[in-house]
């Protein structure tokens, strides 16, 4: 058995990108840094077009399999708790913006570990990218064991915020909130060491693992809601633990990894985890904008949940089944944004920004074909979706309307996430955080008030409002991409 387990961890592996490796640092052939896709032609010819689109689904095949199989265990999550009636469903939706306000921190850090990592990286400086994780490792734990303190007192309240309608839903919410934070550090650590993976380009580890995880969730879910094979029925309670028990499970799989020195990065515990000022200066100097996006968007989005809630609970649980239905659709832009970012900071690391705008056009590319895709699915096939969440009529005949409104944003929705993380990857993380503020906190919610409020037309309302904000996001984020400014930005 412990062969099998070290043959197992032993297969985490680092393949290396292949077209970045033949090209030379500090010898940008592209003549003109502003204007789409020219730059490709500048490319040396050692390297083709086909090397490229390698690099980029190598990157984003494993990525989006983690990401997917972490967003189906959700949802499968979500289809057990549903048959706990709609109050179940309301009372996680409710959890949910909470709960990435906690997270707001140190996932805004990860993006500058991920950007810094990605840059030493591309500048074969090893050793300095293995500070940045250490230091990492640090700030996320510091920020949050705080989170988790603070997440878990206020539970109840942050519940009643966000506008439980019943007392189920109530006290549903608050006893899943308050578990989730109590399992946040590990959570938390776990993201960090993917983020860091990620900049390396490195994300088969972070699938294996939360496939695993994600495993151990779904089997504790059929155990533990409704209580299967003698194990107790804990309804919503055992959701919650089942969950938080997977992410522990990924985070003792992740630690092993970084912890072996078999990686290109190694977290050295004999050396400690002092600060170290002039790198924490660095992570801030990128995450900082990226936690005042991060903050924005989750205010932005509390009052859009806010206004939904005020629908009730029948409109409230279709208005959360739809977003965990879209929340899959992410997972192909997300994953492709993955591959952007780190391809991008190891080019700009390397001295390379022709072939940073290289990747970032294909993997647009690549992106938008497979968000059509979804796109069909989603209009096609809506009615059956989201009868896996709920028998109800109403639930079912709305949610397939919504997912018409989905399928629609899908390209547009790709590109926002694509090209945002190509900007990210640069370090150029002020630019994503204007937009957030102008359309995320002001748009989408002030939309959403207006068609609910005033127009009245119900939670098809708060969707269109989401496309609207969804198409001007992406036409402001298309609209700094082309402009160049980050290929200057230094880190």
């Amino acid at each position: 058995m412990r062969k099998k387990f070290r043959k197992f961890i032993s297969s985490f592996d680092n393949k290396g990108i292949m077209a970045l490796d033949l090209v030379e640092p500090g010898t940008d052939n592209a003549q003109d840094h502003g204007r789409g896709d020219r730059v490709n032609k500048h490319l040396p010819p050692e390297v083709e077009s086909r090397m490229l689109y390698n690099d980029i689904v190598g990157i984003a095949w494993p990525s989006f399999v983690e990401l997917t199989l972490t967003q189906l265990a959700s949802m499968v999550d979500m289809m057990m708790v549903g048959g706990l009636g709609p109050w179940a469903i309301t009372a996680v939706g409710l959890t949910t913006q909470p709960k990435f306000l906690m997270m707001t921190m140190f996932m805004a850090m990860n993006v500058g570990a991920t950007a810094l990592v990605a840059r030493y990286k591309g500048a074969n400086d090893r050793e300095r990218a293995n500070t940045i994780l250490n230091q990492a490792m640090l700030l996320t734990f510091v920020l949050s064991v705080i989170s988790s303190v603070v997440g878990y007192i206020y539970s109840e309240p942050m519940i009643r915020f966000m506008g439980a309608a019943d007392a189920d839903a109530l006290w549903g919410g608050t006893v899943y909130l308050k578990i989730q934070m109590a399992g946040f550090v590990p959570m938390a650590l776990t993201s960090t060491i993917t983020a860091t993976l990620r900049g390396v380009g490195n994300s088969k580890t972070a699938m294996r693992y939360n496939l695993v995880a994600n495993l151990v969730n779904v089997i504790l879910n059929y155990l533990l809601i409704h209580g299967h094979f003698g194990f107790p029925e804990m309804g919503i309670v055992g959701a919650s633990l089942a969950t938080a028990i997977g992410q522990f499970v990924a985070f003792i799989l992740g630690l092993i990894v970084i912890l072996r020195g078999d990686q290109y990065l190694h977290l050295q515990i004999k050396k400690g985890f002092k600060p170290h000022w002039d790198h924490l200066k660095s992570i801030f100097n990128i995450g900082i904008p990226s936690m005042i996006e991060q903050l924005v968007m989750r205010a932005g989005m509390i009052t859009y949940a806010k206004t939904v809630a005020s629908l009730g609970t029948l409109s409230f649980a279709i208005h959360n089944v739809a977003m965990n239905i879209q929340a899959m659709s992410f997972m192909s832009g997300q994953a492709f944004a993955v591959s952007a970012t780190s391809l991008t900071g190891q080019s700009l690391g390397k001295k390379r920004p022709d072939m940073a705008q290289a990747y970032g056009s294909r993997t647009r590319r690549v992106g938008m074909v497979v968000s059509i895709f979804l796109g069909l699915i989603f209009f096609f096939f809506g009615e059956g979706i989201v009868s896996l969440y709920s028998d109800d009529l109403q639930v079912i005949e709305q949610g397939a309307k919504i997912l018409k409104l989905v399928a629609f944003i899908q390209p547009f929705q790709s590109s926002q996430f694509i090209l945002a993380g190509a900007l990210r990857g640069a370090g150029d993380t002020r630019a994503t955080a204007i937009v957030t503020f102008l359309t995320v906190l002001l748009l989408r919610p002030a939309l959403a008030i207006l068609m609910i409020n005033h127009l009245h037309w119900g939670v098809m309302g708060a969707w269109v409002a989401m496309v609207i904000d969804q198409m001007v996001r992406s036409t402001l984020i298309i609209i700094r991409y082309s402009s160049g400014k980050w290929k200057s930005i230094k880190v």
